[in-house]
């Protein structure tokens, strides 16, 4: 078996019509994985599959997954289709930046439903899949997509966003003890700067002062992300559960 092949396998990727979701999504197609999306938006799903498509099958099923009623539903779709899911990154997330003083209770509930309590339900809903996508040898993976602003102290006033990441590193090493014994591997990628519309303003105003600060003097590619989830989902990370990847330049672990 190649190491990095992922022919024959299924994976679902949330948030996988944009940014990070979509650089995962295109890197497990063109590793060979049959890939299913979800966004809130049925036109977004709809321009990203036709997108996707010229790296190979890619099936878009819109799913607001801030409701456990949603991850649920998501779940029972693609098991209409498919026994088993190999791969489930867990993408979909949201963030909010306002003053200590004004930042709103809805900015929580909003942000951790989404970053930190869906890809909990995710996971649940789609056990039974996982689990008859497992082997000893070759396990089913869980990518969780946190944040380099869990790792460290954003500079920006996004309290819920940072907290809900931070939740999101913990809660992956918790599940990766408990599924491991089922044949299920739990990891998280930790990334830096990316291009992406939730990052646009950011980069917009800072995006050559944070390349400066990096080690390797860059923001992050959309080959730089695509690797890192081909890597974990293939044959290569098979020994690989309850780690929080940093891919980010060395910006949350240098600076």
């Amino acid at each position: 078996m190649e190491l990095f092949d992922l022919s024959g396998k299924v994976a679902v990727v949330t948030g996988g019509t944009r940014g990070i979701g979509l650089m995962m999504a295109r890197g497990l197609l063109q590793a060979g994985a049959r890939v299913y999306i979800s966004s809130r938006k049925p036109d977004a799903c709809a321009q990203a599959a036709t997108e996707l498509s010229q790296y190979g099958q890619v099936t878009p099923i819109p799913a607001d997954l801030s409701t456990e009623e949603e991850c649920l539903r998501l779940a029972r779709e693609i098991a209409e289709s498919e026994q088993a899911v190999h791969v489930l990154v867990n993408n979909a997330g949201a963030t909010w930046g306002a003053p200590l003083e004004e930042f709103p209770a809805s900015a929580w509930d909003k942000v951790l439903d989404l970053n930190l309590k869906a890809p909990f339900f995710l996971t649940r809903a789609f056990l039974p899949l996982l689990e008859a996508a497992a082997t000893a040898d070759d396990p089913a993976r869980v990518v969780n997509v946190g944040s380099i602003d869990g790792l460290h102290v954003p500079a920006l006033p996004t309290y819920s966003y940072s907290a809900s990441k931070a939740g999101l590193h913990h809660l992956t090493r918790v599940l990766a003890r408990e599924l491991g014994p089922r044949g299920i591997t739990v990891n998280a990628v930790a990334p830096g700067p990316f291009e992406s519309k939730m990052m646009a303003a950011t980069l917009d105003a800072f995006g050559e002062e944070i390349a400066a600060m990096a080690p390797l003097r860059r923001i992050g590619r959309p080959d730089d992300m695509a690797g890192v989830a081909v890597y974990l989902a293939s044959r290569a990370g098979a020994y690989v559960t309850g780690a929080v990847i940093p891919v980010d330049g060395g910006l949350g672990t240098t600076v």
